[in-house]
This record gives C-alpha cells, structure tokens and sequence, in this order.
C-alpha cells in the first residue's frame, strides 16, 4: 500500500505546523511525522478493576513492539468498570450500558486524530466487545492484547476459588454451614494476583472470543496476566500493528461472517457465557457481518459438541484451560466444522495459526476433549423459545446438571433482583419454585443487570439443584443451577413476562430448547391488556439516555447508529 498515512492529514505540510508543534510540546520529534503510521493505544488501565491493573505494564510493552517496528505510539485512555465490584447495587444498572460508551469513545478519538491504526487494552466483560464493536466500526488496522487471567485461589467446596466464592459462601453463613473465621478467611484467599476472573465467566469467555475471532495473537486469550509470556506477547503485538498497518489488514477483513461463525461455534464448545450470545450480536452488527447471531446459536448448539469444560461446569479454572493448550488447541480439535480458513491478524488463516504453534504443556482430558469423544454432542449454551420467550431466551446447558434440563414449578414473580434477593435470604424461596425476575432487561433495568446474587444466594442456601429462575436480565458466567435470561420481549416492553403471577406454572425444557408459561393465548392475552408500562426507574443521565435507545437483548442490547 501507500505510505500515504491517515495522520498525514493532521501532521503532513506547511498547514500542519500547528499540530506538529502541539505534539512536540510532549516530546514527539521530526521524525515521527514522517513515513511512520501513527498507532493509537487504547488503554482501559486503571486500578479500579483486577483485569486492567497490569495493563500499563502491558502498554509499554506494546509501545516498545510498534517503536522496533518503525511506527509511532500515541496512547489514550478508555473507561473500565468492574463487574464483580458493582455486583448486588445500583453499580450494576452501568455495567452494560458502559460497552456503548467504550465503542464510541475509542471511534471518537481515532477519528479525531486520524490514527493510522490502533492497539485495544481490555481484559474485563464489557471492554472487551466494546473495543471489538469500535475495530468493527472504524474498519482501520487494530489488534487487541488482554491483561490475562488471574491464578486461581486456596481450595473450597471442592475447588480452586475465585471471588465470586464469597456469595457461595455468605449462603453457607447464613445456613450455619461454615464459620465467621472461615468466611474471613477466604476473603484474603480468593483472589490472590491481578487479572480477569479466574472462573470462565463473561471477561474470560470474551478474551477467549477474541482470539478464535483473529484479532490477538494465538496463545493471547488464556495466559495469565502475572506470566512473563504475558508481556513478551505484548511487545509482538505493538510489532504485528506496524506490519498489518503497512499491509492494510483492516478489522473488517477479519470480523466478518466467517469469523462470527467459529465465535459461535467456540462459545458453544466452550460452554461460554451467557453474555457472549450479545456481545456477538453487537460485534455482527457493527461489522456489518450480515449475520443472525440467534439463528447461529439456535442452527449450530445441536450439532456443537461441548469439548471444553471450566469454572462453573466443572473443578477446573483459566489457567488449568490455559495449560491444556487454551484457544489453539481447541481451535485445533474443531477444525472439522470451524470456518478454517478465515483470516486473522496475523495475516495467516485460523487453520495455518494453529497448525504452527508449539504447546507448552501436555494435553489434559478432563479440561479439553476432542469432537470424537466431547464433553456433550450438543453445545454448552442454548437459545429456548416459547410463549414465555417468543423472541428468545438464552440458558447454559454446559453449566446445568442434566437433572435440571426440564424443569417444571411454581413462579414466584418479583419485580426487581432486590426483591428476590431479600426473598431468598428470608427463606421465602422452597423447593420447585421458579423464580421470575423481571422488568430487569436494557430498557427496564435500565441497564440489565446481572441476577448474579440471585443465584449465588439460592446455591449458598442449599436451593441450587431445587429450584429455577428465569428473567429478562443477565447471569454471570460463573452462575450454575438452572436458568433462563434475556427473555426477549422483556417485561418493560410488555412481553409476556410481564404476565407472570405467584403460582403460575412455568415449564423449561432445555433440551427441547422451549421455556413455556402453562397459560392459554387468551388469558396471555387478557393478563397483558390491562397491563400498565411502569414508570422509569431513571430519568435523567446516561442510563436514561440508554433506557430510550437500548434494542432488545437478542439484538445485543446496543444503541444503533445506522436506521
């Protein structure tokens, strides 16, 4: 391509003095204006959140790749929230709407600047596809490296800990299961180093997704972010910018159909969140990708088998995936039916990536399977439909003891996760109730929040393998029982979730893929007639402002840009 730059625009000629010399001012010379692509680094760094506390240590490594390979480094900031800290408060209403922010904010100041290509920063659950959203957007050069996963902590309850243990263990508390001394004690224990959850939850699945999408170097998803690998990955990354910058690699070139079609494929394989069904969405959409992510979910889950299985379907964490030989292995094993021939940001297909790298470690079958002998013939994750649900409503086989696939009891209807969570602390919630959390989607929240508590509560309480709940907001990926989220049309839009009342009953069938309300059309119908859209929760601030644009949960929950 030519060496005619974007930022030649900004710094190239007499014109330009200006902003030459506003660049200087910070210690940019002469020769940074010339033939080098300027490469923006968009750093989530801050100490707010585990997953992004190394990630300065992470920038400059990059910095260092882009300058050995002849390109200038000019870093921003981006915003970064944290999931676990914002758990069971107001926090969480923000959690998800930030991903729209992050998107716009990284197009903004690229565009703005006219960077000639862009590093993205992020290891946590929104950062990550908001980053990927805004590559898909801008459709310049861009490559993402992670902060990594943190090292799991001490043994409990028959398994590596992390800090989501914690509400496991506040239910035990409170049913006399452990002691005060316990509980303080693994508080100090859970989390020993920095990084992204050590449970394959949302942040993980997401750093997973955007290695099998192509847009890190292999090997980048999984290796913890306390490792020495960690960083020499970083420096190779700000090398590989400058060359697919020279090269013209665009993100669109890599996040396209084919690409959405191994995420879906690997989130089914992986038994991924929830949350990544989406996030997938909203990356499709922002690149154009002319694909139905639903569809792809509803299509390909029967013929996916699940071949790895992690934190919360199983004793093992990250970094036991890690060693099993992580994204390329699996990739690997699931050549047969992936798309091997997409293109990554390597400049290499999916196929010539994974042939070519070396592991490290031996293979472990009680983490990673092959498709001959998986885990489970059908995919970890499963979109049901039915009148409760008859958009869609997303649960996680992978994560459910197959004695809870068909579930069928008694709802118990709250209109908030506060309401439920006061609920089951009291012992109001028994065994073969279903629990119904609604008016918690994107627009009802606003925001939708995660029933994480929820379900951390009725484990704690012994109810886990007893009881079900189903709601238009979202679970954590650490979240197991049995569970249906992001029932679309949500209850604020007057979906039938909005009809439930207290004894109604509710049948899921997981395996059928249907979530059904044992009601006739007619009373559905009746029941919603006189049925009254509730007040705002919020009326002012960002979260009002996502409240009014928020599509709905099976189209990605995003703020569209485009009629």
């Amino acid at each position: 391509m030519t060496n005619k730059w974007r930022s030649s625009e900004v710094f190239a000629g007499a014109p330009n003095a200006g902003a030459r010399a506003l660049w200087k001012s910070m210690g940019y010379c002469d020769g940074d204006f010339a033939e080098r692509p300027v490469i923006g680094i968009a750093n989530s760094w801050n100490t707010l959140v585990p997953g992004h506390f190394n990630l300065n240590q992470v920038a400059e490594q990059v910095k260092k790749g882009i300058h050995r390979a002849g390109g200038v480094a000019a870093e921003f900031g981006v915003i970064a929230s944290c999931d676990g800290v914002c758990e069971g408060h107001r926090g969480m209403h923000f959690i998800l709407p930030q991903r729209e922010v992050i998107a716009d904010s990284v197009e903004l100041v690229v565009e703005a600047h006219h960077l000639d290509a862009i590093v993205l920063l992020a290891s946590c659950d929104k950062i990550v596809p908001g980053m990927l959203m805004a590559a898909a957007r801008l459709d310049i050069p861009a490559i993402m490296i992670t902060g990594g996963p943190m090292l799991g902590g001490v043994e409990f309850d028959g398994r590596k800990t992390d800090e989501t243990s914690l509400h496991e263990a506040l239910g035990m508390l409170t049913a006399g299961r452990i002691s005060e001394e316990e509980f303080r004690s693994l508080e100090n224990l859970c989390a020993p180093t920095c990084g992204s959850c050590s449970f394959f939850g949302t942040a993980n699945t997401m750093c997973c997704l955007a290695e099998v999408l192509g847009m890190t170097l292999p090997g980048s998803a999984l290796t913890p972010a306390v490792h020495a690998e960690r960083l020499r990955l970083s420096c190779a990354t700000g090398e590989r910018i400058c060359e697919m910058a020279r090269e013209g690699l665009t993100a669109r070139k890599i996040l396209n159909a084919p690409s959405i079609v191994n995420g879906v494929r690997a989130t089914l394989a992986m038994s991924g969140s929830t949350n990544a069904v989406m996030h997938l969405a909203a990356i499709a959409a922002e690149a154009e990708a002319g694909v139905d992510v639903m569809e792809l979910f509803s299509r390909l889950g029967p013929e996916t088998p699940q071949i790895v299985r992690v934190n919360p379907a199983s004793k093992w964490n990250t970094e036991d995936f890690w060693m099993a030989g992580g994204i390329p292995r699996m990739l690997k094993n699931m050549l047969p039916i992936i798309e091997k021939d997409a293109l990554t940001c390597t400049g290499r297909t999916v196929e010539e990536n994974v042939k070519a790298f070396r592991f490290p470690f031996p293979k472990n079958d009680e983490v990673m399977k092959t498709l001959e002998s998986p885990f489970s013939k059908r995919g970890g994750i499963a979109v049901l439909r039915g009148n409760l649900a008859p958009d869609t409503g997303v649960t996680k086989p992978g994560a459910i003891d197959p004695t809870l696939h068909v579930f069928t009891g008694e709802a118990r209807a709250f209109d908030s996760e506060d309401d439920a969570n006061a609920a089951i602390l009291a012992g109001q919630i028994h065994k073969g109730d279903v629990v119904v959390i609604r008016y918690e989607g994107p627009k009802g929240g606003p925001g939708m929040r995660e029933m994480f508590a929820a379900m951390k509560y009725l484990y704690g309480m012994g109810l886990a393998k007893k009881t079900a709940l189903v709601t238009d907001g979202r679970f954590s990926g650490t979240n197991n029982g049995c569970f249906v989220g992001h029932v679309s049309p949500e209850a604020a839009e007057g979906g039938p979730l909005a009809a439930v009342r207290d004894g109604d009953v509710i049948a899921i069938d997981v395996n059928a893929r249907s979530l059904t309300l044992e009601l006739s059309p007619d009373q559905i119908a009746q029941r919603l007639a006189s049925w009254q859209r509730p007040q705002p929760r919020v009326d002012r601030g960002y979260l009002a402002l996502y409240a009014q644009l928020a599509s709905s949960a099976d189209q990605g929950a995003i703020i569209r840009h485009r009629g």
